[in-house]
């Protein structure tokens, strides 16, 4: 009741735009590292793949934080733990710009983006904890869609700020916006907000559900193969293609503007059409542009290559948020935190695959195991998709019977 009173004087709108701008910032954050990794690796002199270790590790660390963190806060009030994220978020991006050398900037970035594994599933459980049951996939994916925004502003920002500016400019932006949106997430969020918390027992039947631990194995997949690629966009335009500065941010720019523009398609249909058929729609997708990959000869055919992926990039972990979360709203806190922990570890696989790569084989091959990490993904999501399509007309037959 008390939480129903503060939602009826709290605007649900307000505190849903705040949510999305807080993804943005957190968005702009973990993807500030691939957009500054040419400056980053020319001011601290160390190769392309010691720059990608600073990306793996920060993955690795969101991807084993998430459920951890998950687990640890969850009877805090959601206004209070996402305020205390985003402003750790802001005072870790402050610290990473004024680190001398890259031996400091390791376990500050690493230990900045503890906050990332704690914002992004639980705005997300808090954006479905507020919303009705009909409206609750299109919640997810609005709060989500911070994400792809900052694809389509942050990364191309940041990458043009480290290219004229430096890396150090870049970073310290993102803790102003990071501080700026503790604030509009106090301001905007109830008190009171607590989902129920989750038992060791209910843990237990996440981790033993084949059905829902193939879900979070194909936002893995999915993830590392995006991000083979994508942790080394910057140096692969200059290096393969010699673009310029701007050149390279208006390929991130071209990319963004595609990802937000599928992620609002996916916002509208996902309550209409389904989150599982749309998910294996995306992955497709993007298998389909890293399929054609080769036949990239220049920057603007590879941007014409790139249309099907930019599209589905962001949505499909829109999606499969919303997927999770419609299976089973209890055990949403978890799910969240366990596919935000797949997206950063397959954010870890792909870059330290992709460092490989390069040292051993060089640019030309990077396209092929993330075509190989997204096939499987495909795989995975249409397994999934009639598991539970047959669990549903079983559930439909009993009811029936009754």
């Amino acid at each position: 009741m008390e939480l129903e009173r503060a939602l009826s004087r709290q605007s649900l709108r307000s505190a849903s735009w705040s949510l999305l701008f807080g993804n943005f910032i957190i968005g702009c954050g973990v993807m500030v590292t691939a957009g500054t990794l040419n400056d980053i690796t020319h001011d601290l002199q160390v190769s392309v793949t010691e720059g990608g270790r600073l990306i793996a590790v920060a993955a690795m660390m969101m991807g084993v934080g998430a459920p951890i963190l998950a687990w640890r806060v969850a009877q805090m009030d959601r206004r209070k733990l996402l305020t205390w994220a985003m402003l750790w978020y802001a005072a870790g991006h402050l610290l990473s710009a004024l680190a001398p050398d890259y031996h400091w900037l390791m376990p500050i970035r690493a230990l900045t983006v503890l906050s990332a594994a704690v914002f992004t599933p639980q705005a997300a459980a808090t954006a479905a904890f507020m919303s009705t049951p009909a409206r609750r996939g299109r919640a997810i994916t609005f709060v989500f869609m911070g994400w792809s925004i900052a694809s389509v502003a942050g990364m191309p920002m940041s990458a043009w700020i480290g290219e004229r500016m430096g890396w150090r400019v870049a970073m310290a932006c993102v803790a102003a916006g990071a501080l700026l949106a503790a604030v509009l997430v106090n301001r905007s969020l109830p008190h009171g907000i607590r989902p129920p918390a989750l038992s060791l027992r209910l843990w237990g039947k996440v981790f033993k559900s084949p059905l829902l631990m193939a879900l979070v194995l194909v936002t893995a997949c999915q993830s590392a193969g995006q991000f083979t690629l994508l942790a080394y966009a910057a140096p692969y335009y200059r290096q393969v293609f010699g673009a310029s500065p701007e050149q390279i941010s208006l390929m991130f720019g071209w990319f963004g503007a595609l990802a937000l523009t599928g992620n609002v398609v996916l916002n509208r249909m996902v309550d209409r059409v389904g989150a599982a058929p749309a998910v294996s729609l995306t992955l497709g997708m993007m298998a389909l542009s890293l399929l054609l990959w080769p036949l990239a000869g220049s920057l603007p055919a590879l941007a014409l290559v790139m249309l099907p992926w930019a599209l589905s990039g962001f949505a499909t972990n829109s999606g499969q948020q919303a997927r999770l979360g419609g299976l089973s709203p209890r055990l949403a806190p978890a799910l969240m935190a366990l596919n935000t922990s797949a997206i950063y570890m397959g954010h870890a696989l792909g870059a330290s695959g992709g460092g490989w790569v390069i040292a051993h084989q060089g640019y030309a091959s990077l396209h092929w195991p993330g075509l190989a990490w997204m096939l499987l993904a495909l795989a995975l999501s249409l397994w999934a998709q009639r598991v539970q399509k047959r669990q549903e007309e079983r559930r439909a037959q009993v009811l029936g019977l009754d």
